[in-house]
Parts: C-alpha cells; sequence; structure tokens
C-alpha cells in the first residue's frame, strides 16, 4: 500500500467487486462446460477462469477439448448468463457506502475490467451503479493483452492522467492482482469469508493485500482516520 496517503486514483475492476456476477456467471459457466464432456465444478471454474476474459477462457477450453467449440456455444452461454443477471444480480454487499465515502472525500475513481463495455453496462446499470463511473469505464478489449498482463490498468491510469505508482487497485481475482503488480500499481484483494480461505491466499500469493468486508475499503483507501 501507498505509505504517504490516500492514492490519486482508485481503479476498480467490476465483476466480483462492484457487482456479485461472478457467483451467478460462473455457476451457469460451469454447468455449460460440463455439458461439453469436460465435468467442471463451481469451484473448478472459479480456480482456472475468474478474471481472465472470455477470450483466453475459450482458447483454454479449446485445448482441453482438443479442438474448436460447437458453434453458438459462446452466445448460447452469454445468453443464459444475461438471463440468470437481470433476475438475480446485486450490487456486491456494502459496496455502495463505500463509493459514497470515496466520493465524498473526493477520490477520484474509474473501473477496468475483463469483461466488455456491452457486459458493464449491463450488470452496472442493473445495479444502478452506472452512473457513478460515467465517462470511466475501461475494458480489456481496449488493449492488446487481458490480465495477468498490466495493459488494462496501465491504459486506465494513462486515460485517468494518474501515475501508475499512484494507484490503488480492487481486485477480486488472483489474475487482476498480479497485473496491478506488474502495472507497479499496489493492490486490495476482495476476499469475502463465505468464499473461504483459498481465494484469501491466492489473492495474497499475487501480492494483494486482502479484505474480507467493502466497509474496510475507505480506511484501507486512507480515507479514514
Amino acid at each position: 500500500m501507498l505509505s504517504d496517503g490516500p492514492p490519486d486514483l482508485a481503479i476498480f475492476d467490476c465483476d466480483g467487486v462492484l457487482v456479485d456476477s461472478d457467483r451467478i456467471a460462473l455457476r451457469i459457466q460451469a454447468e455449460r462446460i460440463t455439458a461439453l464432456g469436460l465435468p467442471t465444478t463451481y469451484e473448478e471454474c472459479r480456480r482456472d477462469f475468474l478474471g481472465l476474459g472470455m477470450p483466453a477462457t475459450l482458447r483454454i477450453l479449446e485445448e482441453r477439448l482438443g479442438g474448436p467449440l460447437p458453434v453458438g456455444w459462446e452466445e448460447d452461454l452469454a445468453a443464459a448468463v444475461e438471463e440468470a443477471f437481470r433476475r438475480e444480480l446485486r450490487p456486491v454487499a456494502g459496496v455502495a457506502a463505500a463509493l459514497d465515502a470515496i466520493e465524498a472525500a473526493g477520490l477520484p475513481t474509474c473501473v477496468a475490467s475483463s469483461g466488455s463495455q456491452a457486459k458493464m453496462a449491463l450488470t452496472l446499470g442493473l445495479t444502478g451503479l452506472r452512473e457513478r463511473f460515467e465517462g470511466r469505464i475501461f475494458s480489456a478489449a481496449e488493449v492488446a493483452r487481458g490480465k495477468p498482463a498490466p495493459d488494462l490498468f496501465l491504459h486506465a491510469a494513462a486515460r485517468m492522467a494518474a501515475a501508475p505508482e499512484r494507484c490503488v487497485v480492487v481486485e477480486d481475482s488472483p489474475a487482476g492482482a498480479a497485473a496491478a503488480a506488474a502495472a507497479g500499481m499496489a493492490a486490495l484483494g476482495y476476499a469475502p469469508e463465505d468464499d473461504g480461505v483459498s481465494l484469501a491466499a491466492e489473492l495474497a500469493g499475487a501480492g494483494a493485500h486482502v479484505f474480507t468486508s467493502m466497509d474496510e475499503l475507505p480506511a484501507l483507501l486512507r480515507l479514514t482516520a
């Protein structure tokens, strides 16, 4: 973490940090991968694909299948996930209050996610968070390499006119934490207690300072005493 007060910019991942979408999307993804003949649990899906983005996920699946995915598989998965989002999606617990405190302190924020702009428009819109970040939402589709490469976070910092070493990234995936470290940024790793100890250990191993509740976030950003 920064040793001399608040950062100049807080960069938020979207899925699993702002919106509680990972639980929904990975559950459905595990079901659809299993139906391909590759038995996969939710926990395995989270371990292997959390934070990677769909292009990298598809490449891994095709390697495991030994050939291309069925025609339309990605589109069918996306439709099933969107339908579930419209029924189930909620903001991450406590994140609205944390954002209120961050905004009140005047700390600039943005979103940088492996998801597409269309997906973020949907998920942030469904949860009432989109207007908080309007004009400051960046996707891995805008850079050459996704997480764990640093490209996305460096892109976000450049667009926000912030020096990388003055940025803090809020992430929930080891790939994202590794990307922050590669970008020369501090990382806060969100690992809710009900997700067990493995995610926390993986985030810490990737260099993140782990926290378990969004109530902790303003203090971790050195906005409160």
